[in-house]
């Protein structure tokens, strides 16, 4: 394992969980294309009826589940990093452990 890995790892983490702090305040950017692409459906469904004087409350339930869909990938992704990251950290001690072991002194 070498720093550079970790760093790259560490690098991916940060921007991970700065992309769920953003879901979680309802920003758009850190959203994949088709998330995007169904939350432009809620709303513009949303809007078309209420336009038409309905209510809006299923596309309000697509917005909500289209963020919490997010949320979820993204908290994901952040745990399979973090094991990630402590896969690289352990197998780097037992590199360093068998070097020792492996010596005449």
């Amino acid at each position: 394992m070498s720093s550079a890995d970790l760093r790259r790892l560490d690098r991916e983490i940060r921007q991970t969980a700065k992309k769920l702090e953003a879901v979680r305040r309802g920003e758009l950017w850190p959203l994949n294309g088709r998330e995007r692409r169904a939350l432009a459906r809620a709303v513009a469904g949303g809007a078309y009826r209420t336009l038409r004087g309905r209510g809006a409350g299923r596309a309000e339930q697509r917005i909500e589940s289209t963020g919490s869909a997010a949320e979820m990938r993204l908290s994901a992704e952040l745990t399979a990093l973090h094991g990630e990251r402590q896969r690289l950290i352990t197998e780097a001690a037992r590199a360093r452990a068998a070097k020792k072991s492996s010596g005449w002194w």
